[in-house]
C-alpha cells in the first residue's frame, strides 16, 4: 500500500472579504459575518464559494509499507502556505494514491486556489503524462482515475442523488464519526483560539475516511476478511500507542463489534 488519506479545515478568508466588500477597517469577525450574510442572500446557505476559504488545518494518514501514521501537517503556528507546501512536497517525494471524502468537490479545489494565491508549486500533482507516461491514464486530476479516490463520489456511483455525508456513512459502519464536533463549529473554534481542537477534529475525519476506505477495499475484492481485520487492528494499535487523548476517545467509541 501507498495511500495518503487527507482532509482540510477552513475558515472565511477575511482578507478576501475586505477586498470583495470594500470593508478595509472592519474587524475580522464582522467581515466574516458580512461574507456569510451576502452568501445567504444569494443562495440561502452560509457555505462560502471555494475561493473564499482559508485553510487552517490539513491532516493526513499515510499507509505505506508496514506502517500506518496519522498526523496534522506543520505546527499550530504554521502558515497556510507552509501547510500546502508540506502536503504537495509529500506527493512530490512519495507519489501516494490519495483518498478523500469529497476531496474532488471541496478539499482539492480549495487547495488549488490557495496554491495559486501563495505561489506554491505542485508539479507532480499536476502531472498528466507529459513528463511521466504512467500518469497518462492514471493521474490525480481525472475524476475517473484511481490515483485520487474520492470515496463520496465513487461510492455514490458518481450520482448526486446517491451521495451521503461522511458522518452518515461512518454511522452506518459503526464508526465513531464526528465525536461531537463538526465543520460548522470550526470558525467559532478558530475565533476562540482553539486551533488544537480543529486539528484534532480534522484527524478524526481522516480516521473515519480511512476506515470507510478499508470497507470499500473489502467490498471491491482488494482485501479479504483477514486482511481487512489486520488493517483495522493496525489502526487500533496506533491509536492505543499514541498517547493522544483524542485518539483514545476515538478508540473507545469504536467497538470491536462494529457492524462493518
Amino acid at each position: 500500500m501507498n495511500h495518503l488519506i487527507f482532509d482540510i479545515e477552513t475558515i472565511p478568508d477575511v482578507d478576501y472579504g475586505r477586498r470583495l466588500l470594500d470593508l478595509p477597517s472592519l474587524p475580522d469577525a464582522e467581515v466574516a459575518a458580512a461574507m456569510f450574510s451576502l452568501r445567504r442572500e444569494h443562495t440561502g446557505s452560509d457555505f462560502l464559494p471555494l475561493p473564499q476559504h482559508r485553510i487552517v488545518a490539513i491532516s493526513c494518514a499515510l499507509r505505506r509499507g508496514d506502517t500506518f501514521r496519522l498526523w496534522s501537517l506543520g505546527e499550530e503556528g504554521s502558515s497556510e502556505r507552509e501547510l500546502l507546501e508540506r502536503f504537495f512536497d509529500g506527493i512530490e517525494r512519495f507519489t501516494p494514491d490519495l483518498v478523500s471524502w469529497n476531496g474532488g468537490g471541496f478539499d482539492l479545489p480549495v487547495m488549488h486556489y490557495r496554491c495559486m494565491l501563495h505561489g506554491v508549486r505542485a508539479a507532480r500533482y499536476w502531472e498528466s503524462g507529459e513528463e511521466d507516461s504512467s500518469f497518462r491514464y492514471n493521474n490525480y486530476l481525472s475524476r475517473f482515475h484511481w490515483r485520487h479516490l474520492d470515496l463520496m463520489d465513487v461510492i455514490s456511483g458518481f450520482q448526486v442523488r446517491g451521495r451521503s455525508s461522511l458522518a452518515d456513512v461512518a454511522c452506518l459502519l459503526g464508526l465513531p464519526g464526528k465525536l461531537g464536533f463538526d465543520g460548522s463549529q470550526v470558525f467559532d473554534a478558530w475565533k476562540a483560539g482553539n486551533l488544537a481542537g480543529i486539528r484534532r477534529y480534522c484527524e478524526t475525519d481522516v480516521l473515519n475516511t480511512y476506515l470507510i476506505f478499508l470497507s470499500f477495499e473489502r467490498m471491491r475484492g482488494r482485501l479479504d476478511a483477514g486482511e481487512w481485520q489486520a488493517e483495522c487492528q493496525r489502526v487500533r494499535q496506533m491509536l492505543s500507542a499514541s498517547g493522544e487523548t483524542h485518539h483514545a476517545e476515538f478508540l473507545k467509541a469504536w467497538p470491536e463489534s462494529a457492524p462493518h
